[in-house]
Order: C-alpha cells, then sequence, then structure tokens
C-alpha cells in the first residue's frame, strides 16, 4: 500500500506504545482512525491528541480478550468508515514468572489478550476487508499482528508469554498463506519487537480485579523487575518501529522486526532444532545475568 491517504485504520492497544504511535502516524499520513483501547482515561487523551493532527478519529474501548466486544468495534468501524485498510491486531500485556507457578487466572488473560485479541481481530476483520476486496480491484488491506522476539525465542521465567506470542507469529504466518490462497489483496504481517520502551512492562495497571488481588510469586516479583529493567532501557523507540510496520505495508514485507541482529538468537534455536541438540544457554553471552536469576530463583 502505496498511498494511506483517505483510507482507515484500526488499532488495539491504541492508547500507549506501538498503538499510539501507529495512530500518530496514521493520523499524519491522512487516514482515518479507530482507537481501540482497555483503559479509558488513556484512550480519551490519546483520542484528543490524534484528532488535533487532523484525523476523523472513532475511539472505541474495550477488552480484546472478549469476542463480543471486538465483534461491536467491527461494526462501529465499518458503519463510520467502511472496511478498513490497516489492522493493527496490537493490544497486549506482559507476564513472567515460572511456568508451573502461573494461576488459571494468570493464564487465561495473558492468553486471553495476547493471543484471542488477535484472533478476535482476524475473525471480525478479515472477512470485511476480503468483501471490500472483492468488491473494489483497486482496493488494498493489511492485517498487522504484533507478537514479539517471544515469539521466536523462549526466554526462562517468562513461559505464558512466550507461549502467547509463539502462537501469534504461527497464527499470522498460516493467515498469509491462507490469504495467499484466497486474494491478491489482503495481506497479513506479524511484528516481532525486542526491548522497546512502550510501557508494557507496566500492564499490571490493566489486571483484571481478581488478578491484582493475587499475591505475585517470587519468580513473578523477579520477573517484573527484570522486564522493567530490560524495556525501559531499549534504545530503539516505538516511534522508529512503528514506521517500520508502515514500510512493510508499502514494500509488503511479512516479518516486521524492531533489532534484527537479534535474529542471531533465533538462528541458534534453529541450528539447536535441526541439529536435534539440547536447547542453548539464553545467557552465554552474559553468564552474570543467568548466575544472578539461577541465585535469586533459588534464594
Amino acid at each position: 500500500m502505496k498511498d494511506f491517504h483517505g483510507r482507515t485504520a484500526v488499532i488495539t492497544g491504541a492508547a500507549s506504545g506501538f498503538g499510539l504511535e501507529s495512530s500518530r502516524l496514521a493520523a499524519q499520513l491522512g487516514m482515518n482512525v479507530v482507537m481501540a483501547d482497555v483503559q479509558a482515561d488513556a484512550l480519551e487523551l490519546a483520542a484528543s491528541e490524534v484528532k488535533a493532527l487532523g484525523a476523523q478519529v472513532l475511539p472505541f474501548r474495550l477488552d480484546v480478550s472478549k469476542a463480543d466486544q471486538v465483534e461491536a468495534l467491527g461494526a462501529a468501524a465499518q458503519q463510520r468508515f467502511g472496511a478498513p485498510h490497516f489492522v493493527f491486531n496490537n493490544a497486549g500485556v506482559g507476564s513472567g514468572g515460572l511456568v508451573w507457578e502461573q494461576s488459571v487466572r494468570d493464564w487465561e488473560w495473558v492468553l486471553g489478550v495476547n493471543l484471542w485479541g488477535v484472533v478476535h481481530g482476524i475473525r471480525v476483520f478479515t472477512p470485511m476487508m476480503l468483501e471490500a476486496a472483492k468488491a473494489d480491484p483497486s482496493y488494498e488491506g493489511h492485517i498487522v499482528n504484533t507478537a514479539s522476539m517471544a515469539g521466536m525465542l523462549n526466554a526462562p521465567n517468562m513461559g505464558a508469554y512466550n507461549v502467547s506470542k509463539h502462537a501469534v507469529v504461527s497464527l499470522s504466518e498460516t493467515m498469509y498463506q491462507d490469504l495467499a490462497l484466497v486474494s491478491d489483496q489482503v495481506f497479513a504481517h506479524v511484528l516481532c519487537p525486542f526491548f522497546v520502551p512502550t510501557g508494557i512492562h507496566a500492564s499490571h495497571r490493566n489486571r483484571p480485579q481478581d488478578l491484582a488481588d493475587q499475591k505475585p510469586t517470587r519468580s513473578q516479583m523477579i520477573a517484573a523487575a527484570m522486564s522493567e529493567k530490560a524495556v525501559t532501557s531499549g534504545k530503539v523507540t516505538a516511534a522508529e518501529v512503528v514506521r517500520k510496520v508502515f514500510d512493510a505495508m508499502r514494500e509488503n514485507h511479512f516479518y516486521i522486526f524492531s533489532h534484527p541482529r537479534a535474529l542471531g538468537l533465533v538462528q541458534t534455536r534453529l541450528e539447536d532444532v535441526m541439529q536435534i541438540r539440547n536447547p542453548s544457554d539464553p545467557f552465554k553471552d552474559k553468564p552474570e545475568i543467568g548466575q544472578q536469576l539461577r541465585q535469586a530463583l533459588r534464594a
């Protein structure tokens, strides 16, 4: 898609991080912007800012893990602007801790937002975009799903998050192939960011009340502290990553990586698989971090 002017973007997780930056850029490029987020006050502020950039904005509060709420988002977006041209299934939450220490509700929350939110976005908007493509030979649509480098790797002490993001990568790759079977006008992409200061380390602000009242385990507290340090120290900005997203739509590139150098770690993992060897030590280049984590978990 070379020209974004006059077209429509639907963005979840739009009140912060990649969602807010993509809303800003979409507005600057002359798009209509449907901004969806679970946090009402942050959404109101973000929508006001994007409106001030000259865009037509439809703010919509929802929980992406709820099928009926995403369906309502789809109906509202189509009624206001018609079929969208860019759908950014971006809402996500961070979570860590040893896999056996995750409660059922921990798993339900992480998978509900990170995976089911993407599933619902695909299920609601893809048919709408395919219908638009059939009706208009000039129509072009792009669906971008936010995964993570955690969808390419398996760092310890963050299993639920890894599982959710691996699933999004698999879903996106399959969707790319499925779309190629039925259309030359609608395309899929997957975004795999590494450590980018987006605020995802503060996902606890949107935890359901029953989880907010749940006392975290030691491993969960350690993971939260490590995640905050890693995310907040990231040098690549959310705005820079969003520019890569729009470039990928222009050039129809499927994989979008914020830190291409990190692909060396992915290569090591794939070599482990191909050579049928045990998973490599994730801390082999920084053994002091691994030692600190082991000591903290065994204390």
